[in-house]
Order: structure tokens, then C-alpha cells, then sequence
């Protein structure tokens, strides 16, 4: 889009405003590109994320797995929709330097944060949680149906990525299941294991 400053014409075209619509139907999983195009087995994406995160908005400069979102926006802000079904979580996380938002737009979520996921608190529908930067969080879907949350990601300022590491107790799985390839190529596309 060339154009994101709302400021820049008082009066938008329907075409212009279609430009700013993220229809759902037409709305890929981050997992799904990246898995695809870097010969990651999606199995082993499955162990980094839940069944699919949809990239909504993310500012026009942004470089970090968002960056395909159909909508622009300015800087500060990324949002997408975690889509998981009943037990589904991306596993122990830390957002180094970003404030992960999550908003419930059904389903039952477990939140967990903590070196080891030890402290917990559950949110339903229309329930909203903001976790900090740099601790290690997860959630998960404990409801018996798939469960949606609206995840807000406020980095850092001036940061055009979010930087993710993954909890340690991951890469042995990892190794163990899809061999050092996979590892290897997941660290071609920024996955990181913390130490």
C-alpha cells in the first residue's frame, strides 16, 4: 500500500478502503508460507506454533514473520489471529522485546509464563491479557472446540521484527525427531532456542 496515512485523503475510495479489508477467506498461515518455501517438515513448524496464525496488519516496513499481512499499518503495531484446536499451543516462547497482546474471541485459553510455564491464569471469550516483554509465555487451547485469539504484538520502538526465542527444551525435540537439518534450516528463517 502507498499510502497508510489516514490523514491523506478525507474522503477514500471504496478501492482505496478494500486495500485496508484482511478478508479471512483469502488469509494464509504464516507456518504454512514459511514451511513450504524453506522445506521444513510441517510437523515440525506444528512444535513452534499453533495450527495457524493468520497475519493480519503489520506496519509497511516490517521484516518480521508477519510481514505478509494484507494490511498496512504504521509502526507499533502487528496483529494476527491464533486459530487452535482443542490442545493446541506453540510451546514455551519469549518475545525479547515486544508486549504480546491476546484478546479471546472464543474458546477457553490456559495462559501460562515462567521459565517452565508455572504460573497460570485461564481467559474466556472477550476476556484480554497482555503479557510483557521477555518472559517465556504458551497457551493453550482447553476448550473442546478450536478457540481464537486476536493477538496484538506492540515491539519495541523503531524494531522491525519481533525477536521470538523458543524455550531450550525444544531443540533436543527437534534434533531428535527431524534430525540437525531441520534445526538448520528453522535458524535460516529466524527460529531461535534460547540456552
Amino acid at each position: 500500500m502507498a499510502d497508510i496515512d489516514p490523514k491523506a485523503d478525507p474522503n477514500p475510495s471504496e478501492a482505496e478502503m478494500e486495500r485496508r479489508v484482511a478478508r479471512f477467506r483469502n488469509l494464509v498461515p504464516y507456518k504454512k508460507t514459511m514451511s513450504d518455501a524453506h522445506g521444513i517438515p510441517a510437523e515440525a513448524m506444528r512444535m513452534m506454533s499453533t495450527d495457524n496464525v493468520y497475519p493480519i496488519m503489520s506496519p509497511a516496513e516490517w521484516t518480521g514473520r508477519n510481514s505478509v499481512a494484507p494490511v498496512k499499518g504504521v509502526a507499533g503495531l502487528t496483529v494476527s489471529m491464533a486459530e487452535c484446536t482443542p490442545g493446541d499451543h506453540p510451546g514455551l516462547h519469549n518475545h525479547t522485546g515486544s508486549v504480546e497482546n491476546f484478546f479471546c474471541l472464543s474458546g477457553e485459553f490456559e495462559m501460562l509464563w515462567g521459565e517452565n510455564g508455572e504460573h497460570r491464569v485461564v481467559i474466556g471469550p472477550n476476556d484480554f491479557i497482555s503479557m510483557p516483554p521477555g518472559i517465556y509465555r504458551d497457551f493453550r487451547n482447553i476448550s473442546d472446540e478450536t478457540g481464537r485469539l486476536l493477538v496484538m504484538i506492540q515491539p519495541a520502538s523503531n524494531d522491525l521484527a519481533d525477536e521470538v526465542i523458543h524455550s531450550p527444551a525444544r531443540r533436543p525435540e527437534i534434533i531428535a525427531r527431524f534430525g540437525e537439518e531441520t534445526l538448520e534450516k528453522m535458524a535460516a528463517i529466524g527460529i531461535k532456542f534460547g540456552t
